[in-house]
């Protein structure tokens, strides 16, 4: 058995104290298109956020509703390992559903605010928000559920 590098780096953000960094480490795969996230668990609810740039955009210059659901997708995944529950790798999205309420700014911060659910043996049920801006000026631009199948012991 060979030693490979893990396919994901979870590191402290240094420019972000108290935020763990979330990247791909092959920069030549999809993930890559939305840059490193930032990660933050505060008790049940984990935040996950990246900044959308103008690949992120749609002609309107909003952010793109297939970014958000890649956006949401993977924050699934970075929630998870913040969580404690899953090493990146092999789980896999098994259903994903969302609820478009406003448009995203691009340039300004979006965050995932994920939430779990339940935990089963394979399963994992999250929820959440895509949020843009703190406090009043919070902008609501999506709201989502979602269940991840946690990977088999020989797949980990």
């Amino acid at each position: 058995m060979t030693n490979q590098p893990p396919p994901f780096l979870y590191t402290e953000s240094p420019d972000h104290p108290g935020w763990m960094t979330w990247a791909l480490a092959d920069p030549t795969r999809f993930n890559s298109l939305f840059g490193p996230f930032l990660l933050k668990v505060e008790g049940q609810i984990a935040r996950v956020r990246m900044t959308p740039g103008h690949q992120h955009s749609n002609l309107s210059n909003a952010v793109h509703g297939g970014a958000l659901l890649g956006f949401v997708d993977m924050a699934l995944f970075a929630a998870s390992r913040g969580f404690g529950l899953i090493e990146a790798g092999t789980a896999v999205t098994l259903d994903l559903s969302t609820q478009f309420m406003g448009r995203g700014v691009v340039g300004q911060p979006i965050e995932a605010q994920v939430e779990l659910l339940r935990e089963t043996g394979r399963l994992l049920f999250l929820r959440g928000l895509v949020v843009q801006g703190d406090g009043e000026g919070e902008n609501k631009i999506l709201a989502f559920s979602g269940t991840i199948r946690k990977p088999t012991k020989r797949q980990a």
